[in-house]
């Protein structure tokens, strides 16, 4: 009974918990909006925030696992015969699966802990409630310009990634492993169909950047306001995101490619 009663209130909480979420992701999206400058001032502000300030570990991440890639792939391929379909591996690879996801996972490491962080500090030093003795609704003024910029900045991202990581593998290939560059693009040009590749990468970014945003979000808006806190929802942030986008994954891709 013991048992069963821990499975309710478990159940219980994260039902309650995922609907304060959606209550306080909608209020936040609903909200008056202000004058059309300041809104976009805002945006801007929090793309930089977000999107350009995580270029950099995306663009390095995509680096090594390009060229990682590429060597582990001539590794499997060259016992077939078959190293001129290396273009096609890594081609394929990267924009169904591992942009999106690293992408993701990066995202949510990099910019989701630093979401929840920053709005956890907001509350603890009261700026938040300062907003409200103002007379400005702290949903749109802070929660609304976040969520928008991390769902632009995740798709972006993504695509940084794939490029970096192709880049990367040809430049192994060529170089390291002797491959002719012309049949490397070839070959992946061949194969790679924009719609059902290109586009659904980035169907799958835009989902990650809306889960990931979200999550950081509400557990910044809801932490504690204390260090430990703070703390709490910040590794919190990161562990649900992370689990969310390779759930999602798996979800988005029984629907994209499977029969």
């Amino acid at each position: 009974m013991e048992q069963l009663a821990w499975l309710g209130r478990t159940g219980i909480a994260i039902t309650q918990s995922l609907g304060q979420s959606a209550l306080l992701l909608l209020m936040a999206l609903t909200a008056p909006p202000d004058r059309l400058s300041r809104e976009l001032r805002r945006l801007v502000t929090q793309i930089y925030f977000i999107g350009v300030n995580s270029v950099l570990i995306v663009m390095l991440s995509g680096l090594f696992i390009g060229m990682v890639l590429a060597l582990q792939g001539h590794t499997v391929l060259s016992r077939f015969g078959a190293v001129e379909a290396l273009g096609q591996l890594v081609s394929l690879t990267l924009l169904r699966e591992l942009g999106p996801v690293v992408a993701g996972l990066l995202f949510a490491g990099r910019a989701g802990s630093a979401i929840t962080a920053e709005l956890g500090f907001m509350k603890a030093t009261e700026q938040l409630s300062a907003l409200e003795m103002m007379g400005v609704d702290p949903l749109a003024h802070v929660l609304r310009p976040r969520f928008l910029a991390g769902l632009i900045s995740m798709p972006i991202l993504a695509q940084i990634f794939n490029a970096v990581a192709i880049l990367s593998a040809w430049l192994v290939s060529t170089e390291l492993l002797g491959i002719d560059g012309g049949s490397f693009w070839a070959n992946m040009n061949q194969v790679v169909d924009f719609r059902e590749d290109v586009v659904n990468g980035i169907i799958k970014a835009i989902v990650f950047g809306f889960v990931i945003t979200w999550v950081a979000l509400h557990q910044g808006y809801t932490a504690a306001p204390n260090t430990e806190g703070i703390n709490r929802s910040t590794t919190r942030s990161v562990v649900i995101a992370s689990l969310s986008v390779l759930a999602l994954d798996f979800v988005l891709t029984a629907l994209m490619f499977g029969e």
